[in-house]
């Protein structure tokens, strides 16, 4: 039954099974008791850190992969820096000590047990996570322009700019792309928004360490008297945290391998859809993210008539 959870729907379980939702729930929860590996938590060098939101109204866990085997390791409830503790508090403190590196996004909860407790370990703030914040950046600079020129004639060159300018480059339309010639023609504001966002990413781009610092230090510079109060912010932010930012460009780690279990936790979540305790949902994780060996007793194919 763990093995069908794992690979269809729920109304398929069901209907193969022949067992109440809740029992199905519960045979999962058992499962993973009795087969999840402890020694997941042990030798940890590279991990990620990262929330998931599981629901509306502020439902969310916390979970943690392991960057050298690609897996899930732990999952907890909430996002908070006490979240954060009791995955420190079960592996203990020397299998603390001999982690490396942290990647995460800037959770201030995170940052701060991370410090913490794992005080070796070198946090790696993701490559993607800074991309992102760029972006939001650029699309408040943009609608604080559409409320303040709405109605007039300015207005209408602010009209479908949303994905042409939150777009990767090479990724553009024909159409997007004029619509930046004209952003560049007529609305500097915005466009220099855009070209923050794109210089931002190149410096982060750079190979060789020596050139991203100088170039993020040139776009620090830029950001900051660049009069858009988006910009102005972000840069105080990344100055602030300057050093793991760049961290990324030797490393080359980032929670892509989280986003990508976050990904299947989404689908996880549907799956599950129907049970109010989140351990429900944890066990559901663990059984699809964590390498749990499932052998059911199917036929050989020989063996089918």
């Amino acid at each position: 039954m763990a093995y069908l959870a794992t690979t269809t729907t729920r109304t398929t379980v069901r209907k193969l099974v022949g067992i109440n939702w809740r029992s199905v729930g519960a045979i999962v929860e058992r499962i993973v008791n009795e087969r999840l590996d402890a020694t997941r938590l042990g030798n940890l060098r590279n991990i990620g850190v990262d929330e998931f939101s599981y629901r509306k109204h502020h439902h969310y866990l916390t979970v943690v992969v392991n960057h050298d085997t690609g897996r899930l390791i732990w999952a907890g409830e909430g996002r908070s820096g006490q979240t954060l503790h009791r995955f420190f508090d079960q592996i203990g403190e020397e299998a603390a000590s001999q982690i490396e590196h942290v990647t995460m996004d800037m959770a201030a909860g995170y940052i701060g047990v991370v410090r913490e407790r794992a005080p070796k370990a070198e946090i790696v703030f993701d490559r993607f996570h800074v991309a992102q914040l760029a972006s939001n950046a650029v699309d408040e600079v943009r609608r604080a322009l559409v409320r303040k020129l709405q109605g007039s004639e300015a207005a209408s060159a602010l009209k479908k700019t949303r994905w042409a300018l939150l777009k990767n480059p090479g990724r553009l339309q024909t159409k997007q792309r004029q619509k930046l010639a004209e952003l560049a023609r007529i609305n500097s504001p915005l466009y220099r928004a855009y070209l923050l966002k794109e210089t931002l990413g190149a410096a982060l781009d750079y190979r060789s360490p020596h050139h991203a610092r100088k170039a993020l230090d040139q776009w620090l510079a830029w950001a900051s008297r660049s009069k858009l109060q988006p910009f102005v912010r972000l840069a105080r932010t990344i100055r602030q945290h300057r050093d793991d930012i760049l961290r990324y460009v030797k490393l080359r780690l980032t929670n892509a391998v989280v986003e990508g279990i976050n990904n299947r936790i989404r689908v996880i979540a549907r799956v599950a859809y129907g049970f109010h305790k989140p351990s429900a949902l944890i066990s559901w994780i663990y059984l699809c993210c964590a390498g749990i060996p499932l052998n059911p007793p199917l036929p050989h194919p020989h063996q089918v008539q």
